[in-house]
């Protein structure tokens, strides 16, 4: 029989570019062959540990947290952690190194070991370098009992030499030995993949890499068997003795709020109740509706029995903060949408419009925080962050981290870079990698560049960017969780520093955090909170007095017409194509019907084949029926259909017997059943408790199909509440106010779906006169000027390219001081360099001083800022008389130069030309029937591929009339990929009218992109 064994040293891929194994299959690879504990010691690094953690809470496997740590002024060193108080050392051992260098790297000392050596247990690795007797009275005065050497057995000719250094040492200092793997790999197959990452890590191509690259594939976890035939027994079984004096788990971290948020003299449950109560009679100054008071009640007994108190306290703190600031904010997720966070101000969801499942985020039966969001407008949640940092010190306050993984162009990259592929053919190929394309086209795209997939050069480089994909590559910081503590967060796991400037993060992502327990607030950023912010201003100040969000009317009949009319550019939620088409057939006439809109175009509910029984239901062609009456009080509100993550909790509560905190475990397989196995173990639960309840075996396999179904896309309707309010908000505004709508969308890209053109041209459409930018009467932001009933919205400088915001600022503010006589005034008044002065002209922003775009241009190149007493006093030069730009010209600079035009469309310079192919327009196609075969031509604007779609693409075709719905089924995509990457196609199609929803079902695309010459088109594409 073989001995016992642990293996105490072993690197995951979170040694970036030195491990080449998941944590997770790690642990399952060591569980299969039988170790007794797996240390997982990534370099300087607790980044995987939670992974690790997870995957061996499934197997029942001993986990050992652990680090490898290379001195720069010392031997390297394996240190373990015994227990809770070992583990705080190596947190803030790891810390002290990270923090002490940039991002991606660490420097310890020998004085920064010994001043973090405390409990934890050392396993020293001898090298050539470090192996003298000093080096080993240093350590048994830091480490004494708790430091073995540790010897590593690789077969690569060296092992003899490693054997008698480790072997001498132990004789002569009384040091025990231990067998130890170095493991990098759970199985040898990835020796190819180790062998990249040594290439990356030393920046050579494989072949300069010599004899730093491993001899063979022996660094992997590897058969007890074999391992007898490297170590003594004693050593083997050394290992075990040590594993067994590692009690330390990871689910033994407690957590502690902040404290300080809590008056003197008062508890935090009295203080969170005072806040309460306080809102209560804020937004209900007559008395609470019924049912309102005991739920409130039934919440703060429940926080307090938990003791979130402080988790609620912190959160409504940042929104107090915001408020304060005229920043606009909302709080998501299930806990955001309670009762006591609809008093505290987080949400302005009513609590009485929706039904809120409260163990959907807290429960008894788990000891973990709820889940609060809470977005910010995004031009300004920097404001939010900094008060987080000031209020808690960057001791207390850190951002989660992300952890990157390896996508197929950077896969490529670096393992093309690793193997000596020609970097021509590197680049050649990421250029052919499309935002749709998945890791399985890439030998198709190589084929396509004629270059042939199965050559043993191409075949190995496509055979390791397989296996790099999804391997993690770096942490970056999350888009805005924070982690706040009572105490110094290096007591609960290591921090570093991030790329930006005087940011910190933890080594540990959201869903490390989630699986551990820990408080995370989302700081996150929402543009249309900053586009809505912006309009409300802009209304404001036309009236003359605030407009605020409360201003807007609720249930507006002309919003929702306009919403039913799939009139949804711009508005937040609904403005995808597949959205708006949907939006005629489902035909939202209230708020709720909002909440359910957002919701079922998600994949959740479509691969659930939940839309059509709905929606037959809301048509009154069938019937709505339920199987109970207690499933009605669940399902009454969505038509007897589960649409939502919190009904799903619902039947297995109500059908099935669970209880709230069982549902919720449902619900977080679902997030995670594609990761980690399925549902299966809650079937025969759910199957079982449905059957005694008195449900039919059909029905309870229905209802297990649709859990499976949602899989890891289910929707809340916590979230989807929260979203139908902006929703609504966004839509009203655009149909009272859509100047003013439109010019603060600008004014707030990057955003949303759709670009600037599109944006203009809806508005243009809904009759908002539109001016172009010129420096006569632009500022650096869309604005609004007098135009009768409504204003007209005035184009920005933001919108030309090149220039810059300071720039801008300077013509405004010389502006002030009188009008502009001629370009060389603006330019010697305004302070413009070339660049600015090109920028202008390319964009015909110099047309009222300069005449048309190529008298600009030569006026702008000409000028010259002269230095000192010289400035102004330049000899005047009569212009040349230009001849003016042609129409086409014209329209491809607006384009190029401000990504729109106000002129005619691009299309409509093609149109004769198109009209002799019988290409149709908007006109000839809303007179054709169903059915009906025809051909279209346009811009691609947009293009989306969900991932249920099952490889369907939809794109959006744009001519000078309209747009239209372009279907393109998975073959077809397949078949005219180049071409359906163009800017300019015409397409043959089948014409699809259902329910007042048009679309062509695409059939062939032909790439026209040369008709536009050098205009160029940026599309928006998704997945």
């Amino acid at each position: 029989m073989s001995p016992a064994y642990a293996e105490l040293h072993c690197l995951s891929a979170f040694s970036f570019q030195r491990g080449a194994a998941q944590p997770g299959a790690l642990v399952e690879r060591a569980h299969a062959l039988g170790y007794t504990a797996l240390a997982l010691t990534d370099e300087c690094s607790l980044a995987g540990v939670v992974r690790a953690f997870e995957a061996a809470q499934r197997l029942d496997m001993r986990l050992i947290i652990g680090s490898e740590i290379r001195l720069v002024d010392g031997p390297r060193v394996v240190l373990l952690a015994p227990d809770h108080a070992g583990y705080g050392d190596l947190c803030r051992l790891i810390t002290r190194g990270r923090r002490a260098t940039a991002k991606g790297s660490y420097r310890l000392t020998r004085d920064d070991l010994a001043a973090h050596a405390g409990r934890l247990l050392a396993l020293w690795v001898p090298d050539e370098a470090h192996a003298g007797d000093a080096d080993v009275r240093w350590l048994k005065g830091l480490f004494g009992d708790r430091l073995w050497l540790a010897l590593h057995q690789f077969r690569d000719g060296l092992d003899a030499g490693r054997r008698a250094r480790v072997q001498r040492l132990a004789r002569a200092h009384a040091l025990p030995i231990t067998a130890a793997g170095g493991a990098l790999m759970d199985v040898r197959g990835k020796r190819a993949l180790a062998d990249v990452m040594t290439a990356l890590r030393l920046r050579k191509p494989l072949a300069g890499c010599g004899a730093a690259l491993a001899a063979n594939g022996e660094a992997h976890l590897r058969a007890r068997d074999d391992l007898a035939t490297l170590f003594e027994a004693d050593w083997l079984a050394e290992s075990a003795r040590i594993a067994a004096c590692c009690a330390f788990r990871l689910c033994d971290l407690r957590y502690t709020y902040p404290h300080e948020l809590v008056p003197d003299g008062m508890t935090a449950s009295a203080h969170l109740r005072a806040l309460t109560e306080a809102g209560l009679r804020k937004h209900w100054p007559e008395g609470e509706p019924p049912g309102v008071r005991a739920l409130i009640e039934r919440e703060l007994a429940i926080i307090g029995e938990l003791e979130y108190e402080h988790f609620f306290l912190t959160v409504a703190d940042l929104v107090r903060f915001a408020r304060a600031r005229n920043i606009l904010c909302q709080g998501r997720g299930s806990a955001a949408n309670s009762v006591v966070c609809y008093a505290l101000g987080i949400t302005a969801v009513d609590p009485s419009e929706t039904s809120m499942l409260f163990e959907r985020f807290v429960s008894k039966e788990r000891d973990e925080p709820p889940d609060i969001d809470v977005d910010f407008e995004h031009q300004r949640r920097e404001e939010v962050i900094q008060y987080v940092y000031d209020k808690y010190g960057r001791e207390r306050a850190a951002l989660a981290a992300t952890v990157i993984c390896y996508r197929t162009k950077s896969a490529l990259r670096d393992a093309g870079f690793a193997l000596g592929i020609a970097p021509e053919l590197v680049d050649r190929l990421g250029k052919a990698m499309h935002w749709h394309d998945r890791a399985e086209t890439v030998a198709d795209r190589l084929q396509g560049l004629g270059v042939d997939p199965a050559r043993p050069d191409m075949a190995r480089w496509l055979a390791v960017t397989e296996q790099l994909v999804d391997l993690p590559r770096h942490l970056s910081q999350h888009v805005g969780g924070f982690v706040i503590a009572d105490q110094p967060l290096h007591h609960l796991v290591p921090v570093e520093n991030a790329a930006m400037a005087d940011r910190t993060i933890i080594q540990w992502d959201k869903d490390d955090l989630e699986a551990l327990g820990l408080l995370k607030v989302d700081v996150l950023a929402l543009g249309m909170l900053t586009a809505i912010r912006k309009t409300l201003d802009l209304v404001a100040q036309r009236r003359g007095q605030p407009f605020a969000l409360t201003d807007i009317p609720k249930a507006d009949p002309a919003t929702y017409a306009m919403i039913q009319r799939g009139e949804t550019v711009g508005v937040f939620q609904i403005e995808s194509r597949a959205q708006m088409s949907m939006l005629p057939r489902l035909r939202p006439a209230s708020y709720y019907d909002l909440v359910i809109q957002i919701s079922i175009v998600r994949p959740g509910p479509i691969q659930g084949g939940m839309v059509h029984p709905y929606l037959r239901r809301r048509q009154g062609l069938e019937t709505v029926t339920y199987p109970s009456a207690a499933l009605e009080r669940v399902l009454g509100r969505t038509l007897g259909v589960p649409l939502f993550q919190e009904q799903v909790m619902q039947i297995a509560i109500v059908a099935a017997g669970f209880s709230p905190g069982e549902a919720d475990q449902v619900r977080r397989s679902m997030a995670a059943w594609k990761r980690h196995g399925g549902l299966e173990h809650f079937r025969d639960r759910l199957m079982a408790g449905m059957r005694d309840n008195g449900y039919d075996e059909a029905f309870a396999e229905a209802i297990y199909q649709q859990i499976l179904g949602f899989g890891s896309y289910g929707f809340p309707e916590s979230h989807a509440a929260s979203f139908a309010l902006l929703a609504y908000a966004s839509a009203w505004l655009k149909r009272h106010h859509p100047a003013a709508f439109f010019a603060a969308l600008l004014n707030s890209q990057p955003m949303g779906f759709y670009g600037p053109a599109q944006l203009v041209a809806e508005a243009r459409r809904g009759s908002v006169t539109v001016r172009p930018v010129d420096i006569v009467a632009s500022d650096w932001d869309c604005t609004l000027e007098d135009a009768g009933a409504q204003p007209a919205l005035r184009l920005g400088m933001r919108l030309v390219k090149g220039l810059s915001e300071a720039a801008a600022r300077r013509i405004v503010t010389a502006r002030a001081g009188g009008a502009f006589v001629d370009t060389a005034d603006l330019v010697h008044r305004a302070g413009l360099d070339a660049r600015d002065r090109e920028a202008l002209a390319r964009a015909d922003a110099l047309a009222t001083i300069a005449g048309h775009r190529h008298q600009a241009h030569w006026q702008a190149a000409g000028l010259q800022r002269l230095p000192g007493l010289l400035a102004g006093h330049g000899a005047p030069e009569a212009p040349p008389a230009l001849p003016p730009p042609a129409e086409g010209e014209e329209i491809l600079g607006d384009y190029n130069n401000t990504g729109l035009s106000l002129r005619r469309h691009p299309v409509a310079l093609l149109r004769s030309r198109l009209d002799r192919m019988g290409v149709c327009r908007a006109g000839r196609v809303a007179q054709l029937g169903d059915g009906c075969a025809l051909r279209v031509a346009g811009l691609l604007i947009n293009r989306q591929r969900p991932g249920t779609a099952r490889g369907t693409v939809f794109m959006t075709l744009e001519d000078e009339d309209a747009s239209y719905n372009l279907i393109v089924w998975g073959e077809t995509f397949r078949r005219f990929r180049a071409q359906a990457m163009a800017d300019f196609v015409i397409v043959r199609g089948m014409l699809q009218r259902a329910d007042g929803v048009t679309h062509i079902v695409v059939h062939h695309i032909e790439d026209r992109a040369d008709w536009l010459g050098a205009l160029s088109v940026r599309s928006r594409d998704f997945h």
